[in-house]
């Protein structure tokens, strides 16, 4: 592809949150927008994430920004085009310490008040609603009828399709190497390919923003962290059509996968920050544990292949979304902690707002990458796997 020599805009970040962006941007009539990414588009975190789509969170921006982009998700098909397999399944969190239903107790309300549906249940409804759950010592679960899963890869392609057809020009395979700052803004971005001149530089970089962020001289405190997921061999018989259920004390979670098995993960607690993507069978056994505890009959799924991603995490696991107080043209969107895919569209209107500097549809003034300048860092979000 051809590289561009200016722009208005550069996206650094060709993931969901990047076609996202230059959807929203140029949608807005924002014309000369190029993204670059250094490989194929959505082939980073974006192409490996659960695909989890939800509002249940505790803070109130997590909740707006899940929920609308909850909405969006609905409306996917006729805007921006195309079939992401969305399904609302619903969310299921399951709670066996009574520290986790006070908390879930509250989150709930909070999303109550919000327009969010949600709920608390008692364990023989959770049973009710995901027949592999085993209910001995759970107190209580969560649960959402909203929420639900789609595929990462169809919503990259739609965001993207139209992007381009709107005027958005996709840098491909082409790797950014530095940025030229005068004056305190950005005013070029450099490649492996050669220079972009432009008037902006947006960072939706995932796991890869710290680094970009410090060619900008902007400092990102995002880290990179191996997630993996399993997909099992087709059960018998078939299982049901069940929420995505997630185990919180344990953070094992599942849900339907293709050709009648499951999709399946875990957050291991032992694995160290850093770029390895390689998977590996050895966590597994984790989940096994997890599940003879709480869903016997799911500890011996049959693993017949699974990927590696990056998490891009922060220190409050909250993330970064806004523009440098230092290089005012510098825009940036990271840090999701995994919930990058289920909040997308809503920071893509968030970005282009903040780029035409009006009013954002949603305020996400606290996830100023400058909460951790001033040594106070953001409220934890309470709701993550």
């Amino acid at each position: 592809m051809a590289q561009a020599r200016s722009s208005r805009v550069v996206v650094v970040g060709g993931g969901v949150m990047g076609v996202s962006v230059a959807f929203h941007l140029a949608e807005a009539g924002v014309r000369d927008v190029v993204v670059v990414e250094r490989g194929a588009l959505g082939r980073g975190s974006s192409g490996k994430p659960i695909g989890g789509v939800r509002a249940q969170f505790s803070d109130p921006v997590n909740i707006a920004l899940g929920a609308r982009s909850l909405r969006a998700y609905g409306d996917f098909a006729a805007r921006p085009g195309g079939d992401i397999g969305l399904e609302r399944v619903g969310y299921l969190f399951l709670l066996d310490r009574a520290e986790d239903v006070a908390a879930f107790e509250e989150s709930v309300a909070a999303q109550t008040e919000m327009g969010v549906r949600g709920r608390i249940v008692g364990p023989d409804e959770a049973r009710e609603l995901c027949p592999y759950v085993r209910t001995d010592g759970l107190l209580a679960a969560a649960h959402s009828p909203d929420d639900g899963h789609a595929r990462p890869g169809a919503v990259v392609a739609g965001y993207a399709g139209a992007a381009a057809a709107a005027g958005v020009s996709f840098v491909t395979e082409t790797a950014v190497t530095g940025m030229d700052v005068t004056g305190g803004r950005v005013t070029a971005v450099r490649t492996d390919r050669g220079a972009i001149a432009c008037d902006a530089v947006v960072c939706a970089a995932g796991a890869w923003s710290a680094g970009v962020g410090e060619m900008a001289g902007v400092p990102l405190p995002v880290r990179p962290l191996r997630r993996q997921i399993a997909f099992s061999a087709p059960l018998v018989p078939p299982p049901p059509r069940t929420p995505f259920t997630i185990d919180f004390s344990s953070t094992a979670y599942f849900h339907n996968g293709d050709r009648g098995g499951l999709l399946f993960g875990l957050a291991d607690p032992g694995q160290p920050e850093g770029f390895d993507t390689t998977w590996t069978e050895e966590w597994v056994e984790l989940f096994r544990d997890a599940m003879r505890r709480r869903a016997p009959a799911l500890a011996g799924l049959d693993v017949v292949g699974g990927w590696a991603g990056l998490y891009e995490v922060t220190p409050d696991r909250n993330a970064l979304v806004g523009r440098s107080r230092d290089v005012p043209n510098f825009l940036y969107a990271t840090g999701f902690s995994g919930h990058g895919f289920l909040q997308a569209p809503a920071v893509g209107e968030v970005v282009r707002d903040l780029f035409l500097e009006r009013e954002p549809v949603v305020d996400v003034s606290s996830l100023s990458a400058e909460r951790f300048r001033v040594g106070v860092g953001g409220r934890p979000e309470a709701h993550v796997v």
